[in-house]
């Protein structure tokens, strides 16, 4: 992957957030890595609003998304993101504990890359989370130049 891409981790749970960081790092994956706790946090950041950080012009991001978050959950960032003409080039990649088909199914028919279960054994959430190191190490991803 490109060293100048930066995943944004969007994960309400600082627990996971904390693996899910150490073991992009145990992959081999050196990107700039932001925390986000919920959708919210994270649509102000890529639409430039509010007073926290604010979305580089010029730069490559990837979202990993958790779906169950409070304020505003992933499938509705999902929609946000791939509605928005300059964001939809984001490659989105869901992260939740469900495997339920419905879900899974909109979040792909919403334009997501991918659909990861979060297993709920320490030792398969590990091994998950190093699979997509290895998925973010060869994936190309788009600069969005959008200024406003």
């Amino acid at each position: 992957m490109n060293s100048e891409v930066v995943i944004l981790i969007t994960e309400d749970d600082e627990g996971h957030a904390g693996l899910i960081r150490k073991n992009l790092v145990r992959a081999g994956i050196a990107n700039e890595l932001l925390h986000f706790k919920d959708g919210q946090e994270v649509m102000e950041f890529l639409l430039r609003k509010g007073d926290g950080r604010k979305r580089r012009a010029g730069t490559a991001y990837v979202l990993l998304l958790d779906i169950r978050m409070p304020r505003l959950g992933g499938v509705e960032v999902l929609a946000q993101v791939k509605a928005d003409p300059e964001l939809r080039k984001i490659p989105v990649i869901m992260i939740t504990t469900t495997d339920d088909p419905r879900e899974v199914e909109e979040c792909h028919a919403l334009g997501c890359s991918t659909y990861i279960v979060k297993p709920v054994e320490y030792e398969r959430f590990v091994n998950a989370i190093r699979q997509l190191g290895l998925f973010l190490a060869v994936v190309e991803v788009p600069r969005l130049n959008w200024e406003s």
